[in-house]
């Protein structure tokens, strides 16, 4: 009987101990999400010092980045057969730059997590390659990401069908929406598009590094990315305004730009990422 009792308060401990156990790992995950990461503040001059970073980046490995930049001049020609054959759906798939911009920039994130944590020069099928680890992830962003894409052309269309009896002639199509007596539709469309852009780009600004570096799964880094623009909402508008700006800037000479836009914005992102989310984070 004393034996029964005995092994009957061993069990108890034992259970309780185990209970205890888990409440400790349960306790350390929390601690150890991603939503608890300490993001760091920034400051004005940050997003001028990742261009730099993400110059030196550049001229580090000129021949990834000039791979990735022509995917970019291929991506401003294909904007462009889209404004010639269909104009209607020209800002929705400018989005398209916001969409797969960061996907296709994986590579170049990669380019500069190697330069950064390996100190050695990468290679282009290690950055060809960099979407492997976190394919399923990924896929799963990119969906979100489509669904934005997919009602921003939607909202592009509606506006287009509210504003015009029919859709304009593509001879004359700037003349038409430059008219004053458009200005309207101009408005509409522009505020359409800012926040459908807006939500891409504050959904997805670090998130794909993130997913990339730390595997972590798609809704914490888009949760993460927003926390980042919430925490800095100045900082972070500037970074966009900048990335527009630079974007647009690299179109005018037919898109020659790019070449050199693309890849330095690549490298850049990687290191306002890591300027944001801290290796030791």
């Amino acid at each position: 009987m004393a034996d029964a009792i005995h092994a009957h308060h061993e069990t108890g401990d034992d259970t309780r101990h185990a209970s205890g156990a888990d409440h400790d790992s349960a306790q350390a995950r929390a601690a150890s999400s991603v939503f608890s990461l300490e993001l760091r503040p920034l400051t004005w001059s940050d997003p001028i010092q990742w261009l730099r970073l993400g110059w030196a980046d550049f001229q580090r490995c000129p021949r990834i980045g000039l791979f990735y930049g022509l995917c970019f001049f291929v991506m401003g020609h294909a904007l462009l057969a889209v404004f010639r054959s269909s104009p209607e759906y020209v800002l929705a798939l400018s989005a398209g730059f916001l969409l797969m911009g960061p996907f296709l920039c994986l590579g170049l994130y990669d380019a500069s997590k190697a330069m950064q944590t390996h100190s050695h020069r990468p290679s282009l099928r290690a950055s060809l390659q960099a979407w492997r680890p976190t394919k399923g992830t990924m896929a799963i962003f990119a969906g979100v990401l489509l669904i934005l894409e997919m009602l921003w052309g939607r909202a592009a269309l509606v506006v287009f069908a509210v504003s015009f009896n029919t859709m304009p002639e593509k001879a004359n199509l700037l003349a038409m929406l430059l008219d004053p007596e458009n200005l309207g539709f101009l408005i509409t469309y522009t505020v359409v598009g800012g926040i459908f852009a807006t939500l891409i780009f504050v959904t997805s600004v670090i998130s794909i590094p993130m997913i990339m570096d730390r595997q972590v799964d798609a809704v914490s880094a888009g949760l993460t990315s927003i926390r980042a623009c919430l925490q800095n909402p100045g900082v972070m508008l500037l970074w966009g305004a900048l990335i527009t700006g630079i974007i647009l800037l690299a179109m005018l000479p037919v898109f020659l730009g790019l070449f050199i836009a693309g890849p330095v914005i690549g490298h850049a992102t990687w290191h306002a990422y890591r300027h944001i989310v801290p290796a030791d984070a």
